[in-house]
């Protein structure tokens, strides 16, 4: 995640020296507007920290809750979402049938227990990058945000497994096709 703080802020730095030399600051929006400074002056306020996972545990994260009591779990939520051909829903939630697409290894997946949900960033990586600080129902939220297409993802156990807790400076799916995208879609 630090890659991804660097890389955003260096980001908006550059961003930054497109601007008029005149552009007042905070001139691009209201509070917590764009600051327009020379780059040389924008690369020395950036925030720098060394991540941490100490204290993670995976159970930190309360994860595959049913937040909208309709009996299916986050993980069920994600899978109905994103089949192309829809599983039948049995009780309590329960898929049978159905077929999905996992980018990250390019395969097709006609059984709802051959896929795992995957977290595009790690619950791991969240913690090391801040999560540790934050409540119980916030981790809780992250670990189950259904609000945002890039933050679960169905793809095969096998992907899942060998991704782990990895960031994109150790992981990328083995489907070269999909690199470009994950990087888009799960890391900016």
């Amino acid at each position: 995640m630090r890659l991804l703080a660097t890389f955003a802020a260096a980001t908006a730095a550059l961003a930054a020296l497109t601007l008029p030399a005149h552009a007042a600051p905070g001139s691009l929006g209201e509070a917590g507007g764009t600051l327009a400074l020379p780059l040389r002056d924008a690369v020395k306020v950036l925030p720098a920290a060394d991540e941490t996972r100490a204290g993670y545990t995976r159970t930190s994260f309360r994860h595959w809750t049913d937040a909208d009591k309709d009996q299916c779990n986050t993980r069920n939520e994600v899978l109905l979402a994103e089949a192309f051909i829809a599983p039948e829903q049995g009780a309590r939630c329960a898929l049978t049938g159905g077929e999905w697409y996992s980018p990250y290894d390019d395969v097709y997946v006609e059984a709802a227990g051959g896929l795992d949900v995957d977290h595009m960033v790690p619950l791991a990586e969240a913690w090391g990058s801040g999560a540790g600080q934050w409540s119980a129902k916030e981790r809780e939220a992250y670990a189950n945000d259904l609000g945002d297409d890039r933050a679960l993802i169905a793809v095969t156990a096998r992907s899942n497994r060998s991704k782990a807790d990895q960031d994109p400076a150790t992981w990328l799916p083995p489907a070269k096709a999909y690199r470009c995208e994950y990087w888009r879609t799960g890391w900016r």
